[in-house]
């Protein structure tokens, strides 16, 4: 017989995840451990949605990205530690979540998700979650439209300066494409759109203090890691609630806006998404922002 202590350290599914358990019952962690998510990207918000759904004890998972880890990472990024820097981002963070849960079973997308690829990643996918970074539009519009032609409810947080912005895409609900509206707008303009339709509420943008680090042409802005962990939070609590059928999520047209900063929650809902007449105002203050500064996102 072992001692207490080799007791305590052999993993052991039931005794790792049993503190779950009050919040959810045996029957739903089982549900979990065998449910099967797909998380694109793997940076800000996609390695911290991987960690955190690990550690609620889903144990599938479909992992795309084919970036390397550098140190501009180090503020937010799950997996950017300095042993990792210049590793791929996906071997690493599959590595820490097989590290919280040896039993985890990853499928690895390491070209990212492509034409090519797209169907495989999203095979027996029951929740797509959106990990993808903010300039990545072509890829999201795709996996988006291929979630929906499947049946995949798709989840997306948005980290937004100190805050969260949530959408659910329903299968059988709005989809992407019509709430967003960027088919046939040049790329300036499907960022604003997009930009438009993840924040509605625009709970953030009195704080930027260096509009400055924003850089569209470079593709790149500010982050904090309180949004990627509240993001993490939002996202794992969603997927929960779809998996286990646990309660409403209201699907877009709603959205969802938390500013820990202002700490101010507003529910959105825009009938007809960015054809909405408030969206349409909203455009146009985004609009100029924009095309005036190389460096206002």
């Amino acid at each position: 017989m072992g001692s207490a202590n080799e007791h305590t350290l052999t993993f052991n599914y039931d005794r790792a995840f049993s503190r779950n358990i009050g919040w959810i019952t045996l029957a739903e962690q089982d549900k979990l451990r065998q449910s099967r998510v797909a998380i694109a990207g793997l940076g800000g918000v996609g390695g911290a949605h991987l960690l955190t759904l690990s550690r609620l004890g889903l144990a599938r998972f479909n992992i795309a990205d084919f970036d390397d880890f550098a140190v501009h990472n180090m503020n937010r990024q799950a997996g950017a530690f300095m042993p990792y820097m210049g590793h791929p981002k996906i071997d690493t963070v599959a590595r820490l979540a097989q590290d919280i849960n040896p039993e985890t079973e990853l499928r690895l997308f390491p070209q990212g998700v492509t034409p090519e690829n797209v169907d495989d990643f999203l095979k027996d996918v029951d929740v797509y979650v959106d990990g993808l970074d903010f300039f990545a539009l072509p890829e999201r519009r795709m996996v988006f439209a291929k979630c929906r032609e499947k049946g995949i409810p798709a989840l997306t947080a948005a980290p937004l300066g100190m805050g969260v912005a949530f959408l659910y895409f329903s299968p059988t609900g709005m989809g992407f494409e019509d709430y967003f509206k960027v088919e046939g707008h040049a790329q300036q303009e499907q960022y604003a759109r997009f930009i438009a339709g993840l924040s509605p509420a625009m709970l953030n943008r009195d704080y930027l203090v260096a509009p400055e680090a924003v850089n569209f042409s470079e593709k790149r802005g500010p982050s904090t890691i309180m949004a990627c962990e509240l993001c993490a939070g939002v996202m794992g609590t969603s997927v929960l609630k779809v998996l286990l059928k646990r309660g409403e999520i209201k699907a877009a047209p709603w959205g969802m806006h938390f500013d820990a900063y202002h700490q101010k929650l507003k529910h959105t809902w825009r009938p007809f998404g960015n054809a909405n007449p408030l969206q349409q105002l909203l455009l146009k203050f985004i609009r100029p922002v924009l095309k005036g500064s190389k460096s206002t996102r």
